[in-house]
């Protein structure tokens, strides 16, 4: 066991991932060096626009697609807003101005398409079973001659499962409507590749696997013509206004160029990880859950149900021994909401209340492991236990 004092374990990968020393360097490098604006025609500039068209050939090498079919954002936020919007607005000329999704996708498209219904387009929200996968059957059943666009993420933030988007984006199409996939939690952690997937337009963010904050992409099928959101410049090829975060995209660049190498031999090690915590909090602590399909998910996300007990109170108590987690998405950290991914699942309301995500990256050991499965079941023994006294109190 680590000695408490030294414990500083990171188990809240979906939220963010440390920079890797490799992005840390190119951005210092550039921010250093190369400082020249991508649009100016000097060397300086010539220099800027080399390390940004680097950076969109390692992103398309990620997805498996053409370089010039990526668009560098401020993040996964955006590129989802441009996706929906753009397409929403798009097509809204031919009158096709019906919107479909799931209810457990992020609140970046959740949000945008309530947005968007405020503005009089059709929406519907799809609710998901328990296993927290979409069956296909379901989207089949809510497209319309009016539809025109579909967004459904490839893997979940909060429970990980990954959906059968190849299946969902032919629906969509049989129905000649355009497909979006939000793949902010799967890209970098599980082969993604937008041919094999069929779909129009995909997200990623490169704080997710070990890129900087504040930058993004959306990959938009050649002949796909998206209404801009920020306009301004003729930057990336008249589709985002705006100078370039040159230090940024090279340093998702690096990260995307990093994730593709490891991903062969990453994911299996985070998975055994993963399942030995699963497996053992499971053994160890009495009435707890997982929630979700435990096959169909992203290697390094678990999400588990503690009866008896607030996830609060718990991820408090396991901040305190120094482990960090989280309950659910980082962009509804101070909500008091219950999980809007688990109410979608269709779970009871004590487990969208009680449940914990636990995600792990590369650098995870298994003395971490092994520390948070030593502290976990005498902390949620002693919360179950305070939930009593106090309900005899009361």
């Amino acid at each position: 066991m680590l000695p408490c004092e030294s414990v500083r374990i990171y188990l809240d990968h979906n939220a963010t991932t440390p920079p890797l020393p490799e992005v840390v360097a190119v951005i210092a490098d550039v921010l250093t060096g190369d400082f020249g604006n991508a649009s100016s025609v000097h060397a300086f500039g010539q220099r800027a626009k080399a390390r940004i068209d680097g950076a969109r050939g390692s992103v398309a090498s990620l997805i498996g697609a053409d370089p010039n079919e990526v668009v560098f954002t401020a993040g996964g936020t955006e590129a989802d807003n441009l996706a929906l919007r753009g397409a929403a607005e798009s097509l809204d000329a031919a009158g096709r101005r019906h919107l479909v999704t799931s209810g457990i996708e992020h609140e970046a498209v959740l949000n945008t398409v309530k947005a968007l219904e405020r503005r009089n387009w059709s929406v519907t929200i799809l609710s998901v079973p328990p296993s927290g996968v979409l069956p296909p059957e379901a989207l089949r059943a809510a497209m319309r001659p009016e539809t025109s666009l579909v967004s459904v993420m490839h893997a979940n933030n909060e429970v990980g499962t990954i959906q059968p988007i190849a299946d969902l984006a032919a629906i969509a199409h049989e129905n000649s409507a355009w497909f979006h996939t939000d793949a902010v939690q799967s890209a970098g952690k599980v082969p993604v590749d937008v041919k094999a997937l069929g779909v129009d337009l995909l997200s990623l963010s490169a704080h997710k696997f070990g890129g900087p904050k504040g930058v993004g992409a959306l990959w938009i099928r050649r002949g796909i013509r998206l209404v801009p959101q920020l306009t301004g410049g003729r930057q990336e090829r008249n589709r985002r206004g705006g100078t370039e975060n040159v230090s940024g995209i090279a340093g998702l660049g690096v990260a995307a160029t990093i994730a593709r190498e490891k991903l062969a031999t990453s994911g299996a090690k985070i998975a055994a990880l993963r399942d030995r915590f699963e497996s053992g909090v499971l053994a160890s602590v009495p009435g707890t859950a997982v929630n979700g399909e435990r096959d169909a998910r992203v290697p390094n996300t678990t999400n588990i149900s503690f009866d008896g007990i607030d996830a609060e109170s718990l991820l408090i108590a396991l901040d305190l021994e120094g482990v960090a987690i989280s309950t659910g998405s980082a962009c509804s950290s101070g909500s008091l909401e219950p999980s809007h991914v688990l109410r979608a699942m269709g779970l009871p309301m004590s487990r969208t209340r009680n449940s914990l995500r636990f995600s792990l990256g590369p650098a995870t050991t298994s003395a971490e492991i092994d520390f948070v499965l030593d502290v976990l079941p005498a902390l949620v023994t002693k919360l179950r236990g305070l939930g009593r006294r106090v309900a005899v109190v009361r």
